[in-house]
């Protein structure tokens, strides 16, 4: 099959018939909610830039899976070439969409579990690796949106999934039979769990052997039986309710909490079932592969942080003002910072047995701390060059208003030649982009805690040669080199 046009995703969906909730009530054509269908066009627009004839350079690519183009969000990432691409996609989508197009998820999974299901397979013989490449192939073939589920509630943090006092905490598998597997348990921050057609589970940290019920990775359909879809809320959704004051006119974000209420996985989906050794591994593989994806996607938007901050000083007429440009300088100084790091993670990576690349883990965490404490920094500055407006403009309804409409007009314009409407749509963006709730956390602990990406760099960067280079430039004798990286 073809690469899908938009109108043919969003008639793909008509298919499906997910188990969803939103702000207490069952609903059922979850599609057209007005809080879901923003999050259905950011996806929607990655299918018509796969189908542009300059933007599919980047989102399209070959498989040996399959013949002729499939997307690459459903593909395996076979070079540093690869990883590049993904990188340099996932920027341009973040410049058109503005935010989140919920599909990257999905991509850095089938990677990451494909890694460790082929070397489960080196070693218990067991099937992983095939089943993995025919559910690929599935995807491809049919031009699918996947996601992932990755993380758990985890009920007492300080406790492993098997010391829980209620063994649901952390997703498992009840019962085994010569059918599949049933799970049970949930996983939460679920990007774009409504706009897809499958999702594919990751075990959310490393078990040992007891905890083996829960080293547990599948695919299922998103409106399979037993799986419940809980919208989410965050800041700013009134505004979709109301069909007013968006900011972001046609791309949202949500990320629903998903139950799995005794869902049955047939074997062909079931990619890890218990070799609870692989699982912390399969973990860490996604979290450097996703923090990886931030790099691209944070820099996008970052990019749109900027224009709507020069934009606004424009429309408050301070064009070319010297505090200004210069924040606009530290601006970019961040958001180039952190898409370097990706790109320098994808000219590092490295391969693995399987054939799949593995990008440089020091670099991509490099990437994804800088953007969880200095992206703060740039939303603050776009906010204080725009000004105190982004916090109350009237409402749409207000300027709607044949009493009030005028006076609003006259009163909120701003520099000569500016349309006053221009005005306060820069202002709603700039509202949007600093204060939706989804977006700011996001910064911070996408892809993991930053906690979790400080372990990263440390593990991986070989503190012992460090110390073995200074001290050989200082003069001083060792008997032993350490090379051990730090614990």
């Amino acid at each position: 099959m073809a690469l899908k046009t938009p109108a043919q995703y969003r008639k793909s969906l008509e298919k499906l018939h997910p188990t969803a909730y939103i702000l207490g009530e069952k609903v059922e054509n979850v599609y057209e909610h007005p809080l879901i269908k923003h999050m259905v066009s950011s996806v929607a627009k990655t299918y018509e830039m796969a189908n542009d004839a300059e933007a599919k350079k980047l989102l399209v690519t070959t498989s040996d899976l399959v013949p002729g183009e499939v997307s690459r969000f459903v593909s395996f990432y076979k070079s540093p070439d690869d990883l590049l691409a993904k990188v340099r996609m996932l920027k341009l989508l973040a410049q058109t969409i503005g935010g989140c197009y919920m599909r990257c998820t999905g991509m850095d999974a089938i990677n990451s579990v494909g890694i460790e299901a082929f070397n489960c397979d080196k070693k218990y013989g067991t099937p992983y690796w095939k089943r993995l490449l025919d559910f690929v192939r599935m995807l491809q073939k049919d031009d699918l949106v996947l996601f992932s589920g990755v993380t758990d509630v985890k009920g007492d943090r300080t406790l492993r999934p098997s010391q829980q006092k209620d063994p649901d905490m952390y997703l498992r598998m009840v019962d085994k039979n010569k059918d599949g597997i049933v799970v049970r348990g949930a996983k939460i921050h679920q990007t774009g769990s409504l706009c897809s057609h499958w999702g594919i589970v990751v075990p959310t940290r490393e078990m040992r052997e007891a905890d083996k019920d829960y080293a547990v990775s599948f695919a299922f359909p998103t409106d399979a039986e037993g799986v419940l879809h809980v919208y989410g809320r965050g800041t700013l959704e009134a505004r979709s309710l109301q069909d007013c004051d968006l900011g972001n006119v046609e791309f949202g974000k949500f990320a629903p909490m998903v139950i799995f209420k005794d869902v049955f996985i047939p074997w062909e989906r079931v990619f890890l079932a218990g070799e609870y050794e692989y699982a912390g591994q399969m973990v860490r593989n996604f979290g450097n592969y996703h923090r990886h994806s931030h790099g691209g996607c944070k820099c996008g938007v970052g990019d749109i942080y900027i224009g709507a901050a020069a934009a606004a000083a424009d429309y408050n007429g301070l064009e070319n003002v010297s505090h200004i440009n210069n924040k606009l300088a530290e601006m970019l100084k961040v958001t180039e910072a952190i898409y370097g790091c990706s790109v320098a993670a994808s000219v590092e990576a490295t391969p693995t047995p399987s054939g799949i690349w593995n990008v440089d883990p020091v670099l991509s965490n490099t990437s994804k701390l800088y953007e969880g404490k200095e992206l703060a920094e740039v939303i603050r500055m776009m906010i204080e060059i725009a000004g105190g407006m982004v916090a109350d403009i009237p409402s749409d309804k207000d300027f709607a208003n044949p009493e009030i409409g005028p006076l609003l007009t006259k009163y909120l314009k701003g520099a000569d030649g500016v349309p006053t409407e221009d005005r306060v749509r820069i202002f709603r963006l700039i509202e949007k982009l600093a204060f939706e709730s989804r977006d700011i956390v996001s910064n911070i602990h996408g892809a993991g805690s930053p906690e979790t990406h400080r372990m990263t760099i440390l593990n991986n960067a070989n503190i012992g040669e460090k110390k073995r280079l200074a001290k050989k430039l200082a003069g001083i004798k060792e008997t032993t080199i350490e090379t051990k990286p730090a614990k």
